[in-house]
């Protein structure tokens, strides 16, 4: 049997083989917490082990990517932020009165897209508001899809918002049918695959303080490349950029970054 350290390095080779997704990029004690809890609760001993089950087994596979993916989301995580967006950052952008390019990467279960659709409704019908949701977890995606949600996911959202866009099903709460068109979904690997160009605005939230330092400069780099001048980042409320500078973003607000023009 190899030593832990060594079968985990053959594990993240493995895997990217199979999956393309780099598990090296990820902080590893984090990661290795969170598989480790899961193959044991599947009655594997090792991650080789692991992994053998996931190349014949395609639930096992679903069942490493969800875990993998870290989907905990709600509508309008961080309320303040998203009052800093409706009242300041959109305004801004909007100046010129083109339509705006927007990105929720790492949308997890759609409850971030969606938002941004619901504030966005706020300065326009929704039928001119296109918005482009990625995860890697095409479970995740598949879920956003039917915009079923918990009372718990909407414990931050207005009241107006809430009794305008969602209908009660039972326990659940359904987002509207205008709102889920404003939304395209697709699977996209943030360290992977390319990025589109020229947003005026990208959220990412939430989700870099579980990858490397490595990664993280890898990341801001792709995200500044694909704003426009003047374009807008918005991230986590514990993800602050500390040297936005480095690239080529000022600080708008916040959490919120300007493209340098």
């Amino acid at each position: 049997m190899l030593p832990v350290s060594d079968e985990y390095i053959e594990f993240i080779h493995s895997i990217k083989q199979k999956t393309g997704i780099d598990l090296s990029l990820y902080k590893e004690a984090q990661m290795k917490r969170r598989l480790t809890s899961l193959y044991e609760k599947q009655g594997f001993k090792t991650f080789m082990e692991f992994y053998q089950a996931m190349t014949k087994d395609k639930k096992v596979l679903n069942d490493f990517l969800d875990r993998m993916t870290i989907n905990v989301s709600e509508f309008y995580r961080n309320g303040k932020r998203w009052e800093v967006l409706q009242q300041k950052i959109l305004p801004s952008l909007m100046k010129n009165g083109r339509k705006l390019k927007v990105w929720s990467a790492a949308c997890s279960t759609g409850e971030e897209p969606y938002s941004l659709a619901m504030v966005l409704s706020q300065f326009m019908s929704l039928s001119e508001i296109s918005i482009l949701a990625t995860d890697l977890d095409a479970n995740a995606i598949e879920k956003a899809k039917i915009g079923l949600y918990t009372e718990r996911a909407l414990a931050e959202v207005p009241i107006k918002i809430k009794q305008t866009h969602f209908t009660e099903q039972g326990a659940f709460y359904k987002v509207s049918d205008e709102v889920k068109r404003t939304v395209s979904f697709r699977q996209h690997n943030l360290l992977n695959d390319p990025f589109d160009k020229q947003f005026d605005l990208i959220v990412c939230r939430n989700v870099m303080i579980y990858f490397t330092d490595e990664a993280k400069d890898i990341l801001y780099r792709k995200f500044s490349d694909a704003l426009r001048p003047g374009g807008v980042f918005f991230v986590g409320s514990t993800e602050q950029i500390f040297n936005p500078s480095v690239y080529k973003l000022e600080t708008a607000d916040t959490f919120f970054y300007r493209k340098q023009v």
